[in-house]
């Protein structure tokens, strides 16, 4: 007959239970966060024919410029004595590059931002390369926050490019001055580069909104041109509507009504309401953008 002890000593008897097991189907050592390293996906980027070209039109742009002044004779001011900021682009080597920022910001800068928020996720389907990629396995989610930390850098880079050689450019062909100013007065050289920065950040913010929605299309469709297209063709249709004076104040709620609002940072002292709402604005839709995003690729079916 057993006593009560017995169960005990069974108990104690018995093996200790196994280590947890590794996730079904894992190797050894797997880690989710070190698959598609953000270096490996840039690389890949990097290399694409399109990245290469964008860069080189970027980079040519102020050329071109200075070819046209050259060839036309410096802008001067035509209306009644005012003077706006393309009647001072030939001043020094700061208001050049604020000139090609102001030239391309309303649709040539977009397109690069389109480009590299559009063309990644879908550019893997049209290849067939999207599926394998999982199975790697790479999760869901690491793949699009790789390809969008990504985008964003190369969008930062090509919004950096323009001003960069524009001042470049600028300063060889035109001197290094003071950046005088639409409004009436200048500024300093060197103060004249942190206003520039300020209004590369603000381009870029405001530019967020076309990356966003072309991120997003390029998570529902496995043609690249449909999603880049489609992003920049929304953009285009904003500042139809941001034309059209009859909406009155719902005009603020767009995007492109605020797109040039970077112009009141060129001013002896920088007014930041219209930026704020702007960068605002900006921000909330691409907000929206990006989370569409990634809750459309977290369901969909991967077939290519």
């Amino acid at each position: 007959m057993s006593t009560p002890e017995a169960p005990e000593r069974s108990r104690a008897a018995r093996p200790a239970a196994p280590p947890a097991a590794p996730v079904a189907g894992a190797a050894p050592g797997y880690r989710a966060r070190g698959t598609l390293p953000l270096r490996v996906e840039a690389v890949r980027q990097l290399g694409r024919r399109r990245t290469l070209v964008m860069g080189g039109i970027l980079a040519a742009l102020p050329f071109v410029l200075i070819a046209a002044f050259a060839i036309g004779g410096s802008p001067e001011s035509r209306d009644n004595g005012r003077i706006n900021l393309m009647d001072t682009a030939t001043a020094s080597g700061a208001n050049f590059a604020a000139t090609c920022l102001f030239v391309s910001a309303g649709f040539l800068l977009v397109i690069p931002v389109a480009l590299f928020h559009g063309d990644t996720v879908a550019s893997e389907a049209s290849w067939s390369s999207l599926r394998y990629l999982l199975a790697a396995p790479v999760p869901r989610t690491r793949l699009l926050w790789s390809k969008l930390v990504v985008a964003l850098g190369f969008s930062a880079a090509a919004l950096l490019l323009l001003p960069l050689v524009g001042l470049a450019a600028g300063t060889v062909a035109y001197g290094w001055a003071p950046l005088e100013l639409p409004t009436g007065g200048s500024l300093s050289a060197v103060d004249s580069l942190g206003r520039l920065g300020l209004v590369v950040a603000f381009v870029l913010v405001s530019q967020l909104v076309t990356g966003g929605l072309a991120f997003w299309l390029s998570t529902t469709t496995d043609a690249p041109l449909g999603a880049v297209g489609g992003a920049v063709g929304l953009t285009i249709v904003g500042n139809v509507l941001d034309a059209v004076t009859a909406l009155g104040g719902w005009r603020e709620f767009l995007p492109a009504h605020w797109q040039f609002a970077w112009i009141d940072a060129l001013q002896p002292q920088p007014e930041w309401d219209g930026m704020v709402k702007g960068a605002a604005v900006s921000a909330t839709y691409a907000l929206v953008f990006y989370a569409l995003a990634f809750r459309h690729f977290a369901r969909k079916d991967i077939v290519s």
